[in-house]
């Protein structure tokens, strides 16, 4: 009798999940797979024609194209992650996902954007020594010193990124096994979790809060110091300024978008416009990095049109 009523006592934990993205809308659910699949095809599309422009042009070999490539790659990296399972669940009803899958498409994700900003880092970083250190760009920007860069960021960002999935790992998940988002969100599933878990939120908050703070004011520096010296030079002022202009809309635009989804889950507004605000973060700017440097850089833009013509 004893063991029995402990039996009854002991919460039920949940170690398999149910992806609800989008819960308000209950008829002709299917239907959201539309514009999913229409985003992700222009990802892919918009992404991998400039990447694939720039891998055959014998104009576009410098660093900076080789980093807009690994800026695209990260771009398709990332949102495939999301939209094929996304679309899945939609159509074909695939929407369980075990905590293991939930935390390692959490890890990947969350990865993927912090590694995104470091590669806007290591543009702001070659944009410097182009304009500040000229006649030094070609023997400081080897292509060894981007690989060992990007795969020392790499690195430190799953490393950032870790103490959030572990500390998750942690948890016991006994309110519910119903995911309101079409993604593993750090924050829909810790609200999912037993007792007090006001602590282990601290922890994602301030790992996003730390790494924000540190990119900004890097990219801040850079760019201030690379705009000092660009009015100096009266003959390429101009194309020194668009083209740290093309990279300062990215890096906007990117911020701006995260700003906006972080916001949007501390504010008590409707499940599905905070899962909008997610898929604008995870997907839009992943759309629009192609048409910015496509039409905003020349070399590029001319590449395309005479790729077109042939």
């Amino acid at each position: 009798m004893d063991l029995l009523q402990e039996n009854q006592s002991s919460p039920l934990l949940y170690t398999e999940f149910v992806l609800r993205g989008f819960p308000g809308v209950s008829s002709f659910r299917e239907l959201l797979a539309v514009p999913f699949c229409s985003v992700y095809v222009l990802i892919l599309s918009g992404n991998l024609i400039i990447m694939s422009r720039i891998r055959v042009e014998k104009t576009l070999q410098s660093p900076m194209y080789h980093l807009i490539c690994l800026l695209f790659a990260v771009n398709i990296s990332c949102t495939t992650a999301i939209v094929p399972s996304t679309m899945m669940a939609l159509v074909g009803g695939v929407d369980r996902i075990s905590l293991g899958g939930c935390l390692f498409q959490m890890f990947f994700m969350y990865t993927m954007v912090m590694f995104e900003s470091n590669v806007l880092l290591l543009m702001a970083l070659d944009r410097y020594v182009a304009i500040c250190k000229p006649l030094r760009y070609h023997d400081i920007m080897t292509s060894r010193l981007l690989l060992h860069l990007s795969i020392f960021s790499f690195i430190e960002c799953s490393l950032m990124v870790s103490p959030i999935i572990i500390v998750a790992s942690w948890v016991e998940f006994c309110f519910s096994n119903l995911i309101l988002d079409f993604v593993c969100e750090n924050m829909v599933l810790l609200n999912l979790g037993c007792g007090n878990i006001h602590n282990v939120q601290i922890v994602g908050l301030m790992v996003r809060i730390v790494v924000t703070a540190i990119d900004i004011t890097l990219l801040l520096m850079s760019y201030s110091r690379i705009l000092y010296s660009a009015m100096k030079i009266v003959k390429a002022r101009h194309k020194t300024l668009h083209t740290c202009g093309t990279h300062l809309c990215v890096v906007v635009l990117n911020y701006a978008c995260g700003l906006l989804s972080s916001i949007a889950y501390r504010m008590p507004i409707s499940i599905d416009l905070q899962n909008l605000t997610s898929a604008i973060y995870y997907l839009f700017p992943a759309t629009i990095h192609p048409l910015i440097y496509g039409y905003r850089v020349k070399e590029i833009r001319v590449c395309l049109m005479k790729s077109w013509q042939m």
